[in-house]
């Protein structure tokens, strides 16, 4: 079934503040399990420890916000203000340097993102990883305007060396989600999916495979492509929509579809470059379309459709 938001489990009693940020990690790939959480968590400390602080630091600023604004309880268990913070909390540390202004900016952040995160989830509108794309390039571009704060430090991994390796490149599709180029904390996020929802594995991981192939097909550079930088996007458009129907199937298809090409043009005319980049704004943008057509699909007049 596909998932319009993101999962929410409704429980009698109140979640813990370690299960409901857990749970917010887990949310960023549209999962609700503490376990699911704890390998996203593991794999984005694997990666660099600043990264796992980053996330905690800033999914912890959303889940207080929503405990002390008495959001319902049972989204707050959920994580549904943990993800978004979360993805701003590890971008600014991806990004800059972990100057005290960079913290500060990782915790209000992460407090902004769950405010959005509310304005959106009030409205029934399926925002996804929005507040975090409109937090973050907000922040980025703020950043940007002299604030005398340095890139990071953190040097990126290299590119799979030649031949290419597909296997490799498919898993850190899933990686960059939460910027991660390395294949060992990629495969911690592949397996957080994998415990919890296997067939959204199964669709995430085809979606990153078509994604590389749409990559390379429209003469994006190899080395990008190894890195999983058109994987990411599609893996989160797939499992939204990731079923056992063959509608399931054939809607995540045309919204994985949408999702790269999307990607494709907008890494092409780099207009998002002063903002951080694309982040997940694909993703977002891609399934928003195909919900959008495929309410006007289901409205269609027989014959028609």
């Amino acid at each position: 079934m596909m998932h319009l938001h993101p999962v929410m489990h409704r429980s009698r009693t109140p979640g813990s503040l370690p299960d409901q940020l857990l749970k917010g990690l887990s949310q960023i790939f549209l999962q609700e399990n503490r376990w699911t959480g704890a390998c996203f968590l593991l794999g984005l400390f694997l990666g660099h420890w600043s990264y796992a602080a980053a996330a905690l630091a800033a999914a912890l600023a959303g889940t207080l916000l929503a405990r002390a604004a008495r959001y319902p309880q049972a989204e707050t268990d959920a994580g549904l203000y943990g993800f978004s913070p979360a993805l701003v909390g590890v971008a600014l540390v991806f990004l800059y340097q972990g100057t005290p202004l960079t913290w500060s900016l990782v915790c209000l952040g992460g407090a902004m993102a769950a405010a959005v995160q509310r304005f959106f989830i009030v409205r029934g509108v399926p925002a996804y990883t929005f507040p975090f794309i409109l937090v973050a390039w907000c922040l980025v571009f703020l950043l940007g305007q002299g604030s005398g704060v340095p890139p990071s430090a953190i040097a990126p991994p290299a590119a799979v060396a030649a031949p290419f390796t597909w296997v490799a490149a498919v898993v850190l599709g899933f990686g960059q989600v939460v910027f991660q180029g390395s294949l060992l904390p990629a495969l911690l996020l592949l397996a957080g999916v994998l415990i919890n929802r296997p067939l959204a594995a199964l669709y995430a991981t085809a979606a990153a495979a078509l994604g590389l192939v749409l990559g390379l097909a429209s003469g994006q550079p190899p080395e990008a492509v190894q890195l999983g930088l058109y994987g990411f996007n599609p893996v989160l458009t797939a499992i939204a929509f990731a079923g056992r129907g063959r509608k399931d199937l054939a809607w995540a298809t045309v919204g994985v579809l949408a999702t790269t090409s999307l990607h494709i043009l907008l890494a092409r005319t780099d207009l998002l470059a002063p903002v951080g980049g694309v982040f997940t704004f694909p993703f977002v943008a891609g399934t928003w379309l195909t919900l959008a057509l495929r309410k006007r699909v289901g409205r269609a007049p027989s014959g028609q459709a």
